[in-house]
């Protein structure tokens, strides 16, 4: 793996390195190699002289497209390196009118999965890591959309299609999508809890948030342009980190993206308490599917979410 991603780092930079020396991009977002072996976090530049210093590799798991909301408001046009889930999330700002299509360069990158840092033993010296558990139920290892692409990787909205590109042996090998029929199993698990077993499941994970709001900011769909957790008014919502008002943050959360989440699972891996979140979006998921028809958030523009549109055949049990 070392070569290849040597091989796309260097084809990162290039394209970087061109796009902002030809004035076509005002910047670029991509990963750098960080101060520790298993660390690739975001960077973001500006200048050609500064392509040195994107890197990729199986630790560039950050979702980036929650960082073109900084320019929302802006007529430049930004470039951004996609793995497949994270081009779900331009999709995402796009069908939300967060993003102008036209201003950013979405370049899709071939995805080997991510090595899961949690399992990490010795920090000096590098070892072989697990796939993070959204690797392996992931359904779209490739871009959705791109406008251009690196390391050969195909541009599909095809479902549970295999992975492409340079890395693709690698991501065959290390079990990509080899869990996709388990994502819903542990919604199945806490559904055959007794009721009083569900309320101390959530309430013991309610106990564990500290309310640092690390899950709505990485998300693409929590994208509004002001939050009602971020509100001063009184009597709207408690700041308190209590378990009451920190299950009443988590319903609303869940609601908020309810038929939009990209199941990127960045809200579940960035949580510092281990919260299960993807379990509670992946219910409404569940719902939604059984409601109004199988549907994938995040996949195609031109397709409307199934509680952002209305339809005279929807189910109106609930009215």
């Amino acid at each position: 793996m070392r070569e290849i991603n040597a091989k796309l780092t260097q084809e990162m930079g290039d394209l970087a390195r061109d796009l902002l020396a030809s004035g076509e991009v005002k910047g670029v977002f991509g990963w750098t190699k960080g101060s520790r072996w298993y660390l690739t976090p975001p960077v973001f530049i500006t200048k050609p002289e500064e392509a040195d210093q994107l890197c990729y590799d199986e630790f560039a798991v950050n979702n980036l497209t929650g960082l073109l909301l900084d320019f929302r408001d802006s007529q430049d046009k930004i470039a951004i390196f996609v793995k497949g889930c994270d081009s779900r999330g331009i999709v995402r700002l796009v069908q939300d009118n967060q993003l102008k299509r036209e201003n950013v360069l979405v370049i899709g990158v071939p995805c080997p999965g991510m090595g899961d840092k949690g399992a990490v033993t010795d920090h000096r010296q590098a070892q072989e890591l697990p796939l993070l558990a959204k690797c392996l139920e992931c359904r779209y290892p490739n871009p959705v959309l791109a406008d251009r692409t690196i390391g050969g990787v195909t541009v599909t909205t095809e479902p549970s299609a295999a992975p492409s590109g340079a890395t693709a042996e690698a991501a065959k090998g290390r079990g990509v999508g080899s869990k996709q029929a388990d994502r819903f199993a542990q919604v199945e698990a806490i559904e055959k809890m007794s009721p009083d077993e569900r309320s101390a499941f959530w309430q013991a994970q309610n106990e564990k948030c500290i309310r640092c709001y690390a899950c709505r900011n990485i998300c693409p769909a929590c994208n509004c342009r002001e939050c009602i957790f971020d509100s001063d008014k009184k009597n709207w919502v408690n700041k308190a980190a209590t378990p009451t008002d920190n299950a009443f943050f988590g319903i609303t959360r869940a609601m908020h993206v309810a038929g939009r989440c990209v199941e990127c699972g960045e809200c579940e891996r960035v949580c510092p308490m281990d919260i299960p979140i993807m379990a509670m979006n992946r219910k409404l998921i569940g719902d939604l599917n059984e409601l109004f028809g199988p549907y994938d958030a995040g996949v195609k523009p031109e397709e409307k979410p199934p509680l952002g549109a209305f339809k005279l055949d929807d189910p109106e049990e609930f009215m």
